[in-house]
């Protein structure tokens, strides 16, 4: 017997039953896998960002004080002023250190034998003087050598022709190994125990004096160092802080979509570092000028005394330094300026 066949309705039901069958997922069928995110930079590109960046900013606060060079030139002015003076007083600091030698060199113990003594014993004695622990060189001086020093000094060679005798007795003059006044002191309580030794002076306040004076230049010439160092961070960050309130704008809508504080702060500090070179510069400048202007009076005030000195100057080494201390100070005067009012900076 023969089966009907399907109608067309029938049909059609059933083929739209297979299409929605085809199109549910199959449970069992595995997921897909998801796509790899993209990395980040590399280190090395955000090293080159990093360098791009500082070398923009370093051309970039060279030219907007290059746009305003008479505003930059008063507030570098106002730095090398500042510097000027602690320069100066550290060239009298290294005067004072060469004095210290010389000093050492001139502190001296000067023995006086007994009038009797002749020629042949001063001789020996200064042998036996010699010989003596932390004795250094010796010098003999005759009475007659005494004699003619002391009337050249005092341009007393008429009257003193008349003098039937020489009054003055023969010396020996010792430079010690050690300028220490205690050493020096001991070492003269040694000599006069020696037989034809009658006195053993030994002068030592002047020397003392001197080196206190040196000593109290030292301290002032640090402290207006320190003082003077805290003016030219003040001088750059109220010149640092105008520019930021100029640009407080601009410094709102970076931080607005992001910038850090590094990034902000970056340019600020290349023209506090600026600020601070030309600072140096200038100051180095006007001790060139100032020691050229003053270094006639000093050779003629010099030579009237019959000396030979001649004001010191700032070698390679110095002048380094200095544009360094500068610039340092500049850069962290505006380091200072910038965080603190980055720190007041809210973006809006």
């Amino acid at each position: 017997m023969k089966r009907p066949t399907p109608s067309e309705p029938s049909r059609r039901q059933g083929a739209v039953s297979r299409r929605r069958a085809s199109a549910v997922p199959d449970r069992r069928a595995p997921a897909p896998k998801p796509k790899p995110r993209a990395t980040g930079p590399g280190l090395g590109s955000r090293a080159r960002a990093w360098g791009r960046h500082h070398r923009a900013m370093l051309a970039d606060s060279l030219q907007r004080l290059v746009r305003h060079p008479l505003g930059s030139l008063l507030t570098m002015l106002a730095i090398a002023i500042a510097l000027v003076l602690p320069a100066a007083l550290w060239l009298t600091l290294d005067s004072a250190r060469l004095l210290d030698a010389e000093l050492d060199e001139s502190a001296t113990l000067t023995v006086y034998l007994e009038p009797a003594v002749d020629q042949a014993q001063a001789e020996r004695i200064e042998e036996a003087v010699g010989a003596e622990a932390g004795v250094g060189e010796t010098r003999l001086i005759s009475a007659e050598e005494g004699m003619a020093t002391f009337q050249r000094s005092l341009g007393l060679d008429d009257t003193l022709m008349g003098l039937e005798e020489n009054p003055l007795p023969a010396s020996i003059v010792i430079h010690p190994q050690s300028v220490d006044p205690g050493a020096m002191e001991a070492l003269a309580g040694q000599l006069e125990g020696l037989a034809g030794v009658d006195e053993v002076r030994l002068d030592l306040a002047w020397v003392e004096r001197l080196r206190h004076l040196a000593n109290l230049g030292r301290r002032v010439a640090l402290a207006l160092g320190v003082l003077f160092g805290f003016g030219v961070l003040l001088v750059v960050g109220n010149t640092i802080r105008l520019a930021v309130e100029s640009r407080r704008r601009e410094i709102e809508v970076v931080m607005l979509i992001g910038a850090t504080h590094a990034f902000v702060r970056r340019p600020f500090l290349y023209s506090g570092a600026w600020y601070g070179f030309g600072g140096g510069g200038l100051a180095l400048l006007l001790l060139g000028l100032g020691n050229h202007w003053l270094s006639l009076p000093v050779a003629a005030l010099a030579a009237s005394y019959g000396a030979d000195f001649s004001l010191p100057q700032l070698d390679v080494a110095g002048s380094t330094i200095l544009l360094a201390c500068s610039t340092l100070l500049g850069w962290l005067g505006a380091w200072l300026a910038v965080s603190r009012h980055l720190a007041s900076i809210r973006p809006r």
